[in-house]
């Protein structure tokens, strides 16, 4: 599943900063999504660009079905998947 792929990048890249400075510099190109889930395939993650996505929206449908009602919106940001990746690794 892509969240066990996701979590054992990230600690990966917490203990390879080499690599966490390929993932970083992923952000400043004009694909930067693709180049991320490009360079995560050539290093035995696999992390996709569909799946990246919809493992955020699928996150976010769930956390507002658990409020029985009480939450119609989301709240920006817990549908993207690949941006908590990012703030997760460069806050490590």
């Amino acid at each position: 599943m892509i969240e066990q792929e996701l979590e054992r990048l990230l600690h990966d890249a917490k203990h390879n900063s080499k690599l966490k400075q390929l993932l970083l510099s992923t952000k400043s190109t004009e694909n930067p999504v693709e180049d991320f889930c490009t360079l995560c395939q050539q290093n035995g993650y696999n992390i996709t660009i569909g799946e990246l996505f919809a493992v955020g929206q699928t996150s976010n449908d769930a956390k507002l079905r658990s409020v029985n009602g009480g939450g119609v919106n989301g709240i920006d940001g817990w549908d993207d998947a690949y941006e908590q990746f990012f703030l997760t690794l460069e806050w490590t």
